[in-house]
């Protein structure tokens, strides 16, 4: 303490004087606002100068890094639109037929497709052990290598070579206007790979892998999506015969599993495959349409192996406008590590960095939606339930399906005296049950009740297993509570609303 009498004043410690620091009070913070001082935090033309100066460097060591790495991929595209055999029974680059009277073939270790000695590189692996390479895997190799894709753990963004061949095409044109040219992307996470696209059409190196002729529709009144698959022309041959058994599968993304797989009918040997089969998803909503994307995927089958991969589009389903159709007509591209079926050397980086197609997704995990009608009976002075449909459930037996049904309590009901429950659907992830439960009860008695609804899956010699739930009532919220309302103001009229289950029991007493 200094001063005396009423001047007295104390000397802050270095706690208050760190705390006045953050809270930016006392006198001490304008100490440093001194005329001399601001003028000394300006920077002159000369310093600017320099800065402007290193960063255009910068950028310049940027886009040459970029095209050397272009250049890299450019060679690699090259050796694969190159490619004119099967892998199968001819080599996969040069074409030559391999075998007992042709020539003598290898191994590919990483795509596992067959060449001849001379399209093959011998290496050794950290085991000292010989190993055969086709050239396009160990171009690969070197291109994971050379571009410091091994450290980022995915291709660094770069720019083709062609690209700066059209500059002078016009000011008022962008790379893919004039011409399709790609540009490579990679997101820093290293989970993606991509190429730019020109009004929705593929970059034509991947043509050589067939096109696919399809259209979606979003029923925006029944939360429906249909994708009707047309035909594709020109698939690239899986099969000893030049041929292919076709069919395609429709995955949701983010979020696939076998809940939300649907796929065609299997058509053989043809590569020109006409299905004209329409394929539905369910429950789809307003958020999902913003959220998702849709993956169609062409596979060819094959009864003695696994099924072999063909190729695939994406349409992120923004692009589509509500109740309007969208017809595509996409070339198939190949994409790195998207499927278990896809045997492309990108599958050798997944191998070594298998941490990439980890995602913590848990939060668009959904055990599944149900969709559910509601009408209070003025006539019959009764609550009308409907359970319509179920679509996505979590998949809860060994064959990764489920045999489920559904069950209603309307509480409180401590006797159980109000349960109903459907029929069981075998085997099945989107069932459909269409049935119908009365419940009698006064009008003036449903604001005061809570409809629960529970899907399980049946098992013999075991107990049921406990899929989702989902209730409505004046303790719900969001569209639960809007849908019990709507129900309660609209007498005699039926209001459907689907309604994504949690894994949360409603009413831990009422296990199955």
């Amino acid at each position: 303490m200094f001063g005396s009498g009423a001047d007295h004043w104390v000397c802050p410690s270095d706690r208050q004087l760190a705390l006045r620091a953050k809270l930016q009070t006392g006198w001490s913070v304008h100490t440093f606002r001194t005329e001399r001082q601001r003028r000394s935090q300006t920077l002159d033309a000369r310093e600017l100068d320099i800065i402007v100066g290193v960063i255009q460097r910068a950028e310049q060591l940027d886009q040459a890094e970029q095209r050397r790495i272009g250049r890299l991929v450019e060679r690699l595209e090259n050796m694969r639109r190159s490619a004119v055999g099967n892998g199968l029974s001819q080599c996969l680059l040069c074409g030559e037929f391999l075998g007992l009277l042709g020539t003598s073939s290898v191994l590919c270790q990483d795509c596992s497709k067959k060449v001849c000695t001379k399209c093959g590189i011998e290496t050794a692996c950290s085991q000292k052990r010989t190993q055969w390479l086709c050239k396009i895997c160990s171009e690969q190799r070197e291109v994971w290598k050379r571009s410091g894709a091994w450290f980022y753990k995915a291709v660094p963004k770069y720019v083709w070579p062609m690209k700066e061949a059209t500059q002078g095409l016009g000011p008022g044109l962008s790379a893919g206007e004039r011409g399709g040219l790609p540009v490579g992307s990679s997101a820093s996470a290293g989970r993606t790979y991509s190429w730019a696209r020109s009004k929705g059409q593929s970059f034509p190196l991947t043509a050589t892998l067939g096109t696919l002729d399809f259209s979606l529709l979003y029923d925006q009144e029944n939360n429906a999506l249909h994708c009707t698959i047309n035909k594709a022309k020109g698939l690239k041959p899986m099969d000893h015969n030049g041929l292919s058994d076709p069919y395609v599968k429709v995955h949701l993304l983010p979020g696939a599993s076998k809940a939300n797989k649907l796929r065609t009918k299997t058509l053989r040997n043809t590569l020109n495959p006409v299905w004209s089969e329409t394929l539905t998803y369910y429950g789809i909503t307003d958020e999902d349409m913003v959220r998702k994307t849709l993956r169609i995927s062409v596979c060819d089958e094959d009864k003695f192996r696994h099924n072999e991969f063909i190729g695939e589009t994406r349409i992120p389903l923004k692009k589509l406008k509500p109740n309007q159709t969208k017809n595509f007509n996409n070339c198939l591209e190949k994409h790195w590590g998207m499927g278990a079926n896809d045997t492309t050397p990108w599958l050798m980086f997944l191998v070594l960095f298998p941490q990439i197609e980890k995602t913590d997704d848990k939060s668009l995990e959904e055990r599944g939606r149900i969709m559910i009608s509601l009408k209070y009976n003025s006539q019959k002075c009764g609550l009308v339930v409907g359970i319509i449909r179920c679509a996505h459930l979590a998949a809860m037996d060994a064959n990764g399906f489920s045999d489920p049904y559904v069950k209603t309590y309307l509480k409180p009901d401590e006797n159980k005296k109000s349960k109903h429950k459907t029929a069981v659907k075998k085997k099945t992830l989107n069932p459909e049950f269409n049935e119908e439960f009365f419940y009698e009860i006064k009008y003036a008695d449903l604001s005061k009740k809570t409809l629960e609804v529970t899907v399980w899956d049946y098992d013999i010699g075991k107990s049921n297993d406990f899929i989702g739930g989902v209730s409505l009532g004046i303790n719900a919220s969001g569209e639960r509570l809007k849908h019990w309302f709507d129900c309660l103001k609209n007498k005699d009229k039926k209001i459907e609303r689907w309604h994504t289950l949690t894994n949360e029991l409603p009413g831990s007493g009422y296990s199955d």
